[in-house]
């Protein structure tokens, strides 16, 4: 094997994700709520000139739409405590644009404890998503004064609802009142956060969690977690100059719309890499608001469980956003298109539809690194199979006594030990031979395949390629 390959390799598999990180790939499936006074102004961007009257649900039913949630198969939600229009769902002592001086329970409401509330009672993590862009604040553009107003909401919200499992920022960044943008300070947000929340993801402009390119649901073939330090930077700083004129990185950009954020062609030459996961986030209806003329524009179950299985099954997390309307609660047909979602991931990967664990597992070329063995990869625990470092390829099968009708095979790789897989194939054996089902690159967290009409009593899973050696944390063949 190649001195420069096996040296590049053994630099990409020493980044590993953070024991946050970890948490946070293994929710896959979780839940945005858009709710502000655009909810009743019927608009998806507040300008700020909003009256704090507008903001008048007659009550906030939480406990419902938190479990719409669940129910759905969601395992966190993050709740838009401030959009761009900088009205607050709780009653921050800072602005006087907040729920306190609406309507709403008579100026003693507080959005944010109801969701916080919620999501504890019903076993959901709780996040937040604070906008650093405000078009109501005064002083916003100004510098070290606006930053000093929205690091005090963040100390607010992050120490006041109990354990907050993520951040998300956004980049958004407009002229405020006096004609200047603002520039940021997230290295001291990200301090802040740090501080009061340390076990949360810092989502989007952050550096844990990036950003999938896009927000319909698209996703990568190949999608990596190990990219160039430098991703996460792109992310929150328009132009950063360097100074060390023997740097030429620069000189390629990234962007998290890139195709190819981690291949070894693309990292060879970069000296720093992190760990930095894909999330993929996207509305169930056209805009993220509640807006009654889109009650009959919700995204199909078809395309969801598209979405699903190309996100959750694409080495990303699913982010899946319900407005609350403005009655309070999620409408009657966002909730019935939750529930068949869930009905479907319950069903579809119930473990007594899971075919592999009634099946003879035997390794082809599988010889295992000590302290692991192959069976590990039927188990959903901690154990896992990995090869010897150098054994880039390895194959096993899975056979039954009949023909069974496959619909999904999913793998997953141990991500404590790096992504390490580059290229896999899934074939099976018949009365005319061999025949290959699927040809896939990245495995990652979790990579599931779905098939039309195949009916085999084997699979054969062969591991083409992988950085020093692969790893398999759990392998899963479920019945159509």
């Amino acid at each position: 094997m190649d001195k420069e390959l096996d040296s590049l390799d053994q630099r990409l598999v020493e980044v590993v994700p953070s024991f946050r990180q970890i948490k946070y790939q293994q929710l896959e499936f979780t839940g945005f709520i858009h709710f502000t006074v655009n909810t009743f102004t019927d608009r998806e961007w507040g300008d700020g000139t909003e009256s704090e009257a507008v903001f008048n649900p007659p009550d906030i039913d939480a406990d419902s739409c938190v479990l719409s949630m669940k129910n759905a198969g969601m395992k966190g939600v993050i709740l838009t405590c401030k959009h761009h229009d900088g009205f607050c769902l709780w009653p921050s002592k800072y602005t006087e644009h907040s729920v306190a001086k609406s309507p709403y329970k008579n100026g003693n409401g507080d959005v944010v404890r109801e969701i916080s509330d919620a999501c504890h009672k019903y076993d959901m993590k709780f996040g937040i998503y604070l906008s650093p862009w405000d078009r109501n604040n005064k002083v916003y553009g100004t510098g070290k004064e606006y930053d000093d107003y929205f690091v005090n909401q963040l100390k607010e919200v992050l120490t006041g609802y109990g354990e907050i499992y993520a951040v998300w920022l956004d980049g958004a960044c407009g002229e405020g009142e006096n004609g200047k943008k603002q520039v940021y300070d997230f290295p001291r947000y990200y301090e802040t956060i740090r501080k009061y929340a340390p076990n949360a993801c810092i989502s989007i402009c952050g550096p844990d969690v990036r950003w999938c390119g896009n927000e319909a649901g698209d996703t990568r073939e190949s999608e990596w977690s190990v990219v160039p330090y430098r991703t996460c930077e792109t992310e929150y700083t328009a132009f950063r100059s360097q100074t060390d004129e023997n740097d030429t990185s620069h000189l390629r950009k990234i962007s998290s719309k890139d195709k190819d954020l981690g291949s070894r062609s693309i990292l060879k030459d970069e000296q720093h890499l992190i760990w930095y996961p894909a999330e993929v986030d996207v509305s169930i209806r056209p805009g993220w608001f509640y807006h009654e003329d889109e009650d009959d524009k919700l995204k199909s179950f078809d395309e969801l469980v598209e979405i699903y299985e190309k996100t959750v099954g694409g080495n990303a997390v699913l982010l899946l956003n319900v407005p609350i309307n403005r009655e309070g609660t999620f409408a009657k047909g966002d909730i019935i298109r939750l529930k068949e979602l869930g009905n479907y991931i319950r069903n579809s990967f119930s473990p007594e539809k899971n075919l592999a664990l009634s099946s003879e597992l035997k390794a082809i070329d599988a010889p295992a690194k000590e302290g692991t063995d192959l069976k590990n990869i039927l188990l959903q625990d901690d154990s896992f199979y990995m090869a010897p470092d150098g054994k880039r390829n390895v194959s096993f099968s899975l056979t039954w006594d009949k023909k069974e009708n496959i619909k999904y095979i999913v793998l997953q790789e141990n991500i404590e030990k790096s992504q390490r897989i580059e290229k896999f194939s899934i074939l099976c054996d018949g009365p005319e031979g061999r025949r290959k089902l699927y040809q896939g690159t990245t495995i990652g967290y979790k990579k599931i395949v779905k098939f039309e009409n195949v009916s085999t009593d084997n699979i054969i899973v062969v591991i083409e390629d992988s950085r020093v050696c692969p790893t398999l944390g759990f392998v899963g063949v479920y019945r159509n």
